[in-house]
């Protein structure tokens, strides 16, 4: 599997599970995550889930949630590069503001940008103005990301320039070392009360697996729709 369908699937799932909106098209009355400056040309594989979709409905109609369909290609994406590491529950529902998940677990989730690459237009400030980056790391990235609004603002760097198609802690290694290529990433170590946390998952391996495997359990049983609270939609880009 190519790591940029890896990360599809990755990014998919989290950011539904999120926003809930991704996959729905914008309407006249509605105006979703699709197409909102983070995800444009970045997340992708909406007809993939559309084949898949249609596939299901006909075989087992009404019955395999949108988000189920999420999860599943997103734990399987990830078993196919390292095994047993995700574990996947169908109440897959999360949002950061409602869940009480405390430092540690939004942390851990957060560990998702380990795997893909960010557009410049997302990493073109701290690389520039932001003293926390470390500078040989800085003046490698601003080669391929011109300071210039405007100037290659599609191009891209990869967000773990460490391993960047495995899932392991080399995540934590790079905030470490100052390499965090978003803001938000390198927040987690900037002198703050995450930096203890950092440094554990970057001296223990696993167990940063263990709780990130914890985590997501516990991402999955935050606040599930059922019955008459949500819908099975027959077609993921619209409700029924």
């Amino acid at each position: 599997m190519f790591p940029c369908t890896l990360y599809s699937w990755f990014l998919l799932n989290f950011y539904d599970t999120d926003v809930k909106s991704l996959l729905l098209d914008d309407t006249s009355l509605f105006t979703g995550e699709k197409n909102a400056a983070p995800n444009h040309n970045s997340a992708r594989g909406f007809k993939v889930v559309d084949n898949i979709k249609s596939a299901i409905e006909k075989a087992c109609p009404g019955v395999v949630s949108c988000a189920d369909i999420l999860a599943i290609a997103a734990r399987d994406s990830v078993t196919i590069v390292r095994p047993k590491f995700f574990i996947y529950n169908s109440n897959f529902t999360f949002n950061f503001n409602q869940a009480n998940n405390g430092k540690k677990n939004t942390l851990l989730l957060v560990w998702a940008h380990i795997i893909g690459q960010a557009r410049c237009t997302s990493f073109r400030a701290p690389i520039y103005n932001e003293s926390n980056i470390d500078c040989s790391f800085a003046q490698t990235t601003q080669r391929n990301c011109p300071s210039a609004t405007g100037s290659k603002d599609n191009n891209l760097a990869l967000l773990d320039i460490q391993t960047p198609t495995s899932f392991d802690n080399n995540y934590f290694k790079n905030l470490v070392n100052r390499r965090g290529l978003l803001h938000s990433d390198q927040q987690l170590f900037n002198g703050d009360s995450t930096d203890s946390i950092v440094q554990g998952y970057n001296n223990n391996p696993s167990s940063f697996s263990s709780d990130y495997v914890a985590s997501m359990i516990k991402m999955g049983d935050i606040s599930p729709l059922t019955g008459s609270r949500g819908e099975i939609r027959r077609n993921c880009r619209r409700v029924n």
